[in-house]
């Protein structure tokens, strides 16, 4: 079958699957970072993949998430994001040359705002590409060997909620950082802005990483688009994280290296297991809309298998459903990735005491020893008989 051919009848095998006239739910930056981080999941791959409403569908099953962002965070983060890119990107513009490029020019205001709007993803993804392959042509050596512009390279250009495509499992997602700027060198930086404030020039570790794991997807769809570029740009892999400053709404930055996050994101996507191998092995007539009954649903829930993770109750809406099934199937996995991969073969907690009380495993086995050895001092400091 043709690859076009083939990429149509996936389109249709995926609308199936979030069943008739619901519409497809875009996968951003922030789901596909969590997809990554738990890239064994064929049931959220499946379900981004399709554009199934996870929210929507963890409500039907009964077991709602309370994932997301509240209206009134939302509204906060418009409102400074406004506040950063106001007068032509003038202070986002000084923030990314006092963090990432002091050498450059300075510039009260981009030398360029391209206008990406466009009817579709795939017409935005289009006319995002289209402006960046102006702005490094704006840059591009002459053959005395300065910048096209008497060596002061192309200015400034900011590029306001551009839309980028990655390929995931075989998929197109199509992305839209809050920024892209474009050096006077021609170099791309990935800028991200946050409503989280910085308190006296650091942020909370675990929102910061957060971020920079999202940054580090429109890295990787950056580099795409200039891969088909000749000569290809420099993407660089320090992006600028805005946030308040203090408890004010005045912005200020921090550089953020994101290599590492970009190279585990990257490597986990490609074992990410393609959805049209995930589709093929499902049942005839599999259905996620929402609108089903809920014995329905369960049942083509039930029907995808799920690596389910404590770490998943941040990242994913079906987490608590995942959770239920888990503990109802005594799975180990309940207890997180680092005590199960201590476990080995032991896939249940029912098989973890059993092989701790000397009734099953192979005292051979590193982790039946070490549960047995655990017994023994338990029993030991409590003064009860060692099972």
């Amino acid at each position: 079958m043709p690859p076009q051919t083939r990429g149509t009848a996936l389109r249709h095998r995926l609308a199936e699957l979030r069943g008739p006239d619901v519409p497809a739910k875009a996968l951003d930056a922030r789901a596909l970072a969590a997809l990554a981080a738990n890239p064994g999941c064929r049931r959220r791959a499946i379900l981004d993949g399709a554009g199934v409403d996870k929210t929507a569908l963890a409500g039907a099953l009964g077991a709602p998430s309370a994932f997301g962002q509240s209206q009134f965070a939302l509204t906060r983060g418009n409102a400074f994001e406004a506040k950063v890119k106001a007068d032509g990107g003038a202070e986002l513009l000084r923030l990314v040359r006092e963090h990432l490029d002091p050498g450059a020019e300075p510039a009260e205001r981009a030398t360029a705002v391209p206008d990406l709007s466009a009817i579709g993803p795939e017409g935005r993804t289009a006319r995002t590409a289209l402006a960046l392959r102006e702005a490094a042509a704006a840059t591009e050596p002459a053959e005395d060997g300065e910048s096209s512009q008497g060596g002061q390279g192309g200015g400034w250009v900011l590029l306001d909620h551009p839309m980028l495509a990655l390929e995931v499992a075989g998929s197109p997602a199509f992305l839209e950082p809050d920024a892209v700027v474009v050096h006077p060198d021609g170099s791309w930086t990935v800028v991200e802005i946050k409503s989280f404030p910085m308190l006296d020039g650091s942020a909370d570790p675990a929102k910061v990483g957060a971020a920079a794991r999202q940054a580090a997807v429109y890295v990787l769809a950056l580099e795409e688009v200039a891969a088909r570029l000749d000569p290809a740009p420099r993407v660089r892999h320090d992006v600028l994280l805005v946030c308040p400053k203090d408890f004010s709404n005045l912005p200020t930055a921090s550089a953020v290296d994101v290599r590492k996050q970009r190279a585990v994101t990257a490597r986990q996507l490609a074992r990410l297991t393609r959805v049209q191998d995930i589709a093929d092995a499902l049942p005839e007539g599999t259905c996620f809309a929402p609108g089903l009954p809920a014995e329905q649903l369960t049942a083509a829930v039930e029907a995808v298998p799920a690596t389910y993770a404590p770490e998943c109750l941040s990242a994913c809406e079906l987490a608590f459903h995942c959770r239920q099934r888990s503990r109802a199937a005594d799975e180990v996995t309940a207890l997180g990735r680092a005590v199960r991969a201590e476990l080995g073969g032991l896939a249940t907690v029912e098989d973890v005491l059993s092989a701790a009380r000397g009734e099953s495993g192979d005292a051979a086995d590193p982790a039946v020893a070490a549960l047995r050895r655990a017994a023994a001092l338990r029993a030991e400091a409590l003064g009860v008989p060692c099972p």
